[in-house]
C-alpha cells in the first residue's frame, strides 16, 4: 500500500460506514427475492440498496474504487480496490436467520490488506489491517493459539449432495463424513463471512470454504490471518484472489484438516469416476 494511505484510518473509515448502515440491515431482515441470479441464489432489494449506498460512500470518503457483488466493479487484482458483499449469507437474512452480515475488504494488487465482517443480528463487528491485531467491537483479541481438531467446531461450506459444480457434492458429503471421524461438532452456517470470522476470532477452530468469490472469501481471508491462522486452498496451496477454495484455520487445526482433504484426492473424481 502507499505510505500515504494511512491503513488504520481507512479501517476507522471503513467501520463507520458500515455502523452507518446498521439499523438499515436490521429493519431489513426477512427481505424477499427481488433479482434470481441462478440456481440456489439470489438478491433481495436491500442487497442492491446498500451497495449502491456503501460503494457511494466509500468511495467519496477514501477515493478508492469499490466492486462489489452485485454492480462489480474494477479489477480485484490491480492497485487499491474494495470488494463487498452487501449481505452476506442472503438466504439466512430472507428467512431470519441472524448468520448474515456485510463483507468488506481493501485489496492491494489483490492482496488483501484489512478485513472487516460485521454481524449486525448477533451485535458482533471484527476487523483487522494485515499484520492485525483482529479487534472485535474495536477491542484486540488474543492470537490464535495451536489445537486440535478432536477439540474443535469447524465450519463448513453448504453441501448439497446432487451438486456436480467445481466441487461436487459428493465430495463434499465425503469431506463431512471424514472430518467427522475426528470431530463431531461441525457447523454449517450458510455465510462464508460468519465461518471465516469466527475462525479468526477461535469461536471455531477452521473452516472450509468450497466457494471461490472474493467478496466472500477476502474479509474473511484478512481476519484469519491477521489473528495468527493458517490460511490455504484445500489443496494446500497459498491463498489468493484467484483460489477456487479457502481452508482456514487455527495452528495445528488447518494442517490436521489438510491432510484429511489430502486423503480424499482430487474432488473432480467424483464426477470422472462415476463415483456418486
Amino acid at each position: 500500500m502507499s505510505p500515504d494511505r494511512d491503513p488504520q484510518e481507512l479501517l476507522s473509515v471503513a467501520g463507520e460506514l458500515l455502523d452507518g448502515v446498521h439499523d438499515r440491515f436490521v429493519a431489513g431482515v426477512g427481505s424477499p427475492s427481488a433479482v434470481h441470479k441462478g440456481p440456489d441464489d439470489f438478491a433481495t432489494a436491500l442487497d442492491l440498496e446498500l451497495e449502491k449506498r456503501l460503494t457511494g460512500e466509500l468511495q467519496d470518503r477514501t477515493g478508492i474504487a469499490v466492486h462489489g457483488e452485485e454492480f462489480g466493479g474494477p479489477d480485484l487484482d490491480a492497485g487499491l480496490v474494495w470488494v463487498l458483499d452487501p449481505i452476506d449469507g442472503t438466504f439466512n437474512y430472507s428467512a431470519g436467520l441472524p448468520t448474515a452480515g456485510t463483507l468488506l475488504a481493501l485489496l492491494d494488487d489483490g492482496v488483501p490488506v484489512l478485513g472487516l465482517t460485521w454481524l449486525p443480528l448477533v451485535g458482533r463487528r471484527y476487523a483487522a489491517v494485515a499484520d492485525g491485531p483482529l479487534l472485535e467491537g474495536g477491542q484486540p483479541l488474543p492470537r490464535l493459539a495451536e489445537t486440535s481438531l478432536a477439540s474443535s467446531i469447524v465450519g463448513m461450506g453448504a453441501l448439497n449432495i446432487d451438486s456436480r459444480g467445481r466441487i461436487p457434492g459428493p465430495y463434499r458429503l465425503q469431506v463431512l463424513a471424514q472430518l467427522s471421524r475426528v470431530s463431531s461438532r461441525i457447523r454449517i452456517h450458510g455465510s462464508t463471512g460468519v465461518d471465516l470470522a469466527f475462525t479468526a476470532a477461535g469461536i471455531l477452530g477452521g473452516t472450509v470454504v468450497f466457494g471461490h468469490n472474493a467478496w466472500d472469501n477476502a474479509a474473511g481471508v484478512a481476519l484469519v490471518r491477521a489473528a495468527g491462522g493458517v490460511v490455504t486452498d484445500l489443496a494446500g496451496e497459498p491463498w489468493t484472489i484467484a483460489s477456487g477454495s479457502v481452508l482456514a484455520g487455527a495452528p495445528g487445526v488447518h494442517g490436521e484438516i489438510l491432510g484429511i482433504l489430502g486423503s480424499l484426492g482430487d474432488p473432480r473424481a467424483e464426477l470422472s469416476e462415476g463415483r456418486t
